[in-house]
């Protein structure tokens, strides 16, 4: 998964660039470790308060990571900028994850607790995890859904995403599955595609129920929810939780289009 690093004992100066991957070396319960994250980093939100920022996920301040020396520096392929990696990686261990479904977040669950030597933290995690997506019961039959990330232009999930992968876990056809990652849609695909539920995300933009009556004057007959996007989306120790919700979800859904 990505790009693959040996280190010669467990790291002791951590830098996450990813939030969701924040969270889980918290749970791992190696808060004392991590000394830098992105301010994007919010859970687990006293927490991340007391830890040294380093710029965003796509801009990092590089002088902030020298002056603290990290051992180890833990990114995301599709959440971090390539140029950015590159200079980082010319002078840091730099491990970079991959994430397009459950499998490969409970991969990286793995081998995250492999380099930080907490295995058996992230195999308790894993076991939790594993538990929680097996009890969650999809809806039958499917149901067409667009889920939208970003408004003005408005952006959907595609396919080759783990929002994707989520979707399907709660027997939602997504319904812009043929176009890859997030795709500007506009209005009128939006109506051609006719989706039985829109889906409006909390992140990264921040969806509201204000928002709800521009999408039902586009799409009359759906069923349209503001989601946590967390939820859908963050691959780390968030995914304990996730079931739960993305279950709810799926009640709420099943009564309101009465299937």
């Amino acid at each position: 998964m990505g790009h693959q690093i040996t280190l010669p004992q467990p790291p002791q100066r951590i830098v996450s660039l990813v939030p969701s991957q924040t969270e889980l070396l918290f749970d791992l319960g190696l808060a004392d470790r991590v000394v830098g994250v992105t301010k994007f980093c919010i859970h687990p939100k006293e927490r991340v308060k007391q830890k040294a920022k380093i710029g965003g996920t796509k801009n990092f301040h590089f002088d902030k990571i020298d002056e603290l020396q990290p051992d180890l520096i833990i990114g995301n392929k599709e959440e971090n900028y390539k140029e950015g990696i590159a200079q980082l990686q010319q002078k840091y261990k730099v491990w970079m994850s991959d994430i397009y479904t459950l499998e490969d977040a409970l991969e990286m669950l793995r081998q995250v607790g492999q380099l930080t030597g907490t295995e058996a933290r992230a195999a308790e995690l894993e076991q939790g995890i594993k538990y929680g997506f097996g009890q969650l019961q999809p809806v039958q039959p499917s149901i067409k859904t667009a889920y939208f990330i970003w408004r003005k232009p408005y952006m959907a999930v595609g396919s080759r995403n783990i929002i994707d992968h989520m979707l399907r876990r709660c027997g939602f056809v997504n319904a812009f599955a043929d176009l890859e990652r997030y795709p500007e849609i506009s209005p009128e695909e939006l109506q051609q595609a006719d989706p039985q539920l829109i889906l409006l995300s909390s992140e990264p933009y921040p969806f509201k129920e204000k928002h709800v009556a521009e999408f039902q004057e586009l799409c009359p007959q759906a069923s349209i929810k503001v989601v946590d996007g967390e939820m859908f989306s963050w691959y780390g120790s968030r995914l304990l939780h996730a079931p739960v919700y993305l279950q709810g979800v799926v009640e709420e859904v099943k009564r309101e289009l009465e299937v």
